[in-house]
């Protein structure tokens, strides 16, 4: 794993890449499962759990001395969070 770490390059882009295909898989996941199992219909929180794992991608990236990607996931995460906040308000 640490060899792939290693060639993936130390760009923002690509953190950001990174830190809105995961959540917008396990986001999708999470709709899945509210709209089609009748107890979890209004568990729209679920969505945060899609988000809150770009909390340990962005330490993990960190540790590996990967700062931008980081940065990037980071990024990703207040976008992400603004879309969830929009979606509840309106």
């Amino acid at each position: 794993m640490n060899n792939q770490l290693n060639k993936l390059n130390n760009s923002v882009w690509i953190g950001l890449g990174i830190g809105l295909l995961i959540p917008a898989l396990l986001c999708a996941v999470a709709w899945y499962i509210i709209n089609h199992i009748a107890y979890l219909s209004k568990a729209d929180l679920l969505y945060i759990g899609g988000i809150a794992v770009n909390a340990y991608l962005m330490q993990y990236f960190f540790k590996h001395n990967k700062e931008n990607i980081g940065r990037g996931i980071l990024s990703a995460t207040f976008i992400c969070a603004f879309v969830f906040f929009a979606y509840k308000v309106f």
